[in-house]
């Protein structure tokens, strides 16, 4: 791995990075006495015992070590809310986008939960959020107990100061922050807006190529993680953390960004979406939208993932006798899908930036009645698919949407109608 002005850079093996010189030890993770009188702390994100190109840990080497704040008391949050007993629906179903929020609401305040299924003690499924706020988290901070947050801006720049220094992030891009490392959202922009993927399984991490070869998707050296930064500060803070379904508060005096230096395989990072390398067909018919996966968190099924991240980005359509546009399709996975920007070409009307779609487990999708139309009259010539770029959550398990997503007024209740038009062509005498 190698630096850069603002991030390290690569994907899976050990880094190490310092805001002092010399801040971190040498020849040994705990010693006696730390350098600059830090404490050493090791974060580990898997059992001590996994294999070693499985293990992921690191070393903080901090002002204060973690535990040194008040016991945790409930945190009331009417947005953070996951029934019991949810139900999922083989219903298709498309949301508007978030309003942007009235009054201050900061990054954590403004969370709604959409989706949501399986359980963070099980270390299985996971939840869809979306956020819209309009100030800095200045007095709080945060980290995540279920699981690790993939973050999908689509409007507005941010930057998420974590335990391992800053990141900048703007639409377009992604940043995953691990289950446990503490963060803070600066808002740079007067609306920061986006959907997040919180995973309850294991960490993402890249799809195995197979007989796509060494190269191609997304490559490793263009994932960014970030170099170390601290504040030493003192006053009155909140430290904030989700625990099994519901958030919790506790009060400290200083801030819990104080990591001088860390060296580790357990980190955050930012992956630029416009680097993604897309595979397509370049004869006839599609290839399976596995192609187009991202980061994949692998279930205890070997080829079925517990959450993938798919986007479909900017590309040449050059299939010759070819329907197209995606596919008309049922399938065993569930698919959540949001817009980033642009025009999704299955669905040029009410699939707009912000909003999503849900097709969950064989339950039958694809292109609107005009995109169809259209696609099966199309002269077929090589043509740019540009000002694009959706993305998907697919999970083996079905989605299970809440309250807010059945009853806040973001759910279209016309969408099964993009398909009522759809025309009966058959004709039994046709001669090819």
């Amino acid at each position: 791995m190698t630096n850069n002005d603002k991030y390290l850079t690569g994907w899976g093996g050990s880094v190490q990075s310092e805001a002092l010189a010399n801040a971190l030890p040498k020849g040994q993770n705990s010693p006696q006495k730390a350098p600059y009188g830090l404490y050493a702390e090791q974060l580990s994100g898997s059992a001590f015992t996994r294999p070693r190109h499985q293990n992921l840990r690191s070393w903080l080497y901090r002002i204060l070590p973690s535990v040194v704040h008040s016991a945790f008391t409930p945190l009331p949050h009417a947005g953070i809310a996951i029934p019991p007993n949810g139900q999922s629906m083989p219903n298709q179903m498309r949301w508007d986008p978030l309003p942007n929020p009235q009054g201050k609401v900061d990054f954590i305040q403004s969370l709604q939960t959409l989706l949501f299924n399986g359980s963070p003690q099980q270390h299985q499924g996971g939840a869809v959020h979306l956020y819209a706020a309009n100030i800095s988290m200045e007095k709080s901070f945060f980290y995540d107990s279920d699981g690790e947050l993939l973050i999908v801006p689509y409007e507005g720049d941010c930057e998420i100061f974590t335990e391992f220094g800053k990141i900048a992030l703007s639409p377009t891009e992604i940043a995953v922050i691990p289950r446990g490392v503490r963060f803070q959202v600066k808002a740079l922009s007067p609306f920061i807006k986006g959907y997040i993927c919180e995973n309850y399984g294991q960490p993402f991490s890249l799809p195995d190529l197979g007989l796509i070869g060494s190269n191609g998707l997304a490559n490793p050296r263009d994932f960014l993680i970030p170099h170390a930064a601290f504040e030493e500060k003192s006053g009155d803070f909140t430290l904030i953390t989700k625990s099994n379904n519901q958030l919790w508060q506790a009060n400290m005096r200083h801030s819990p960004l104080n990591v001088v230096a860390w060296h580790g395989n357990y980190t955050p990072y930012k992956y630029p979406l416009s680097y993604f390398n897309t595979i397509n067909t370049v004869s006839f018919d599609h290839c399976d939208p596995s192609i187009f996966t991202v980061l994949t968190s692998p279930s205890g099924l070997t080829g079925i993932a517990n959450i993938d991240f798919v986007i479909f980005p900017e590309r040449w359509m050059v299939a010759e006798h070819t329907f197209r546009p995606p596919y008309f399709h049922r399938n065993v996975m569930s698919e959540y899908m949001g817009l980033i920007t642009g025009i999704y070409d299955a669905k040029t009307e009410g699939f707009v930036k912000g909003g999503g779609s849900l097709h969950n487990c064989m339950s039958a999708h694809g292109p609107d009645a005009k995109t169809c139309e259209q696609a099966i009259n199309e002269n077929l010539t090589p043509a740019k698919q540009s000002n694009t770029l959706a993305f998907m959550f697919e999970c083996c398990l079905p989605w299970i949407p809440t309250e807010f997503a059945l009853k806040s007024g973001l759910l279209q209740n016309d969408y099964q109608d993009c398909w009522k038009d759809i025309k009966v062509m058959f004709d039994r005498n046709w001669k090819g």
